[in-house]
């Protein structure tokens, strides 16, 4: 293909075609919606809670990963130039979160046709497969998400007084089918989600004290250098093969992190991490 030809192509792109609706099972028990509603409205109370950049990662991946099951979240806000965000990302797969961030700020592809296919669909949430977004656009953004396992996007965002887009996030899921139910749980708690980042990017007081540096000797050397690992989504095979340790090793250190740091699970462990200090996002 001719130079000029692809440059047609990336500048004329075939409109995208959203995903089908996902077909529900017809016999939804009573119970079932009863426990969906109470995880809605404790995912709700937890954003609630959130003013830190640690908070919010541990609830989008913990709790809310009961309501939208993701790989990746990105969180763009436009920075007041055309076309430019400011990105922050969030997941416990293996990548970099400031390298996703990064490759969202430098698309000119596959991120302006989500935001244009949001718009035109009224502002409601859009899902997209993956693979045919990537191949579509030929966006490096978009071979990254086909890389960590994502099968189907889904993009939501807010406006404010004027109509003009105020953020934007995108859902990278494993899932494939993704339909209106899902569609309509995004809708519900993006609202939420855009305050709750806000909040984490205002320097509010802490209750009579400021977070300070972590103490020292928290962790052990080869402690934090594990749960580094473990924050770039390494399993505790990956991480023995990389320090060439054994996954029983690498396992219990993990418990002794765990421990150290009193908590109960790995997502909790980077949340409390990141607020100590002891790791850099």
């Amino acid at each position: 293909m001719r130079a000029d030809e692809r440059l047609t192509i990336q500048q004329h792109p075939p409109a995208l075609q959203m995903l089908p609706d996902a077909v529900m099972p017809q016999s939804v028990t009573l119970r079932s919606e009863e426990l969906q509603a109470e995880s809605l409205m404790l995912n709700l109370d937890a954003s609630l809670r959130v003013y830190a950049r640690h908070e919010l990662f541990t609830w989008t991946q913990g709790a809310l990963q009961s309501l939208i099951e993701h790989e990746l979240l990105i969180c763009a806000m436009p920075n007041g130039e055309h076309g430019s965000f400011y990105v922050d990302s969030f997941s416990t797969t293996t990548l970099e979160p400031a390298r996703v961030s990064e490759l969202f700020r430098q698309d000119v592809t596959m991120v302006p046709q989500l935001i244009k296919a949001w718009e035109e669909n009224h502002c409601e949430p859009v899902a997209f497969d993956a693979a045919a977004l990537a191949a579509l656009t030929g966006s490096a953004l978009g071979r990254e998400l086909a890389r960590i396992g994502t099968h189907s996007v889904v993009a939501h965002g807010t406006y404010d007084g004027n109509g003009e887009l105020a953020s934007f996030f995108t859902f990278g899921c494993a899932p494939a089918a993704v339909g209106a139910h899902e569609r309509h749980v995004v809708e519900l708690v993006v609202p939420f989600l855009h305050a709750a980042w806000v909040r984490t990017r205002v320097n509010w007081p802490a209750d009579g004290a400021v977070v300070k540096p972590a103490v020292e000797n928290v962790l052990t050397a080869r402690e934090t250098e594990i749960l580094q690992w473990i924050y770039h989504g390494k399993s505790n095979i990956e991480i023995g093969m990389i320090l060439n340790i054994s996954a029983l090793t690498v396992k219990n250190h993990v418990q002794k992190i765990l421990r150290k740091l009193n908590v109960l699970n790995r997502t909790q462990a980077i949340g409390k991490a990141l607020a100590l200090r002891i790791l850099n996002p």
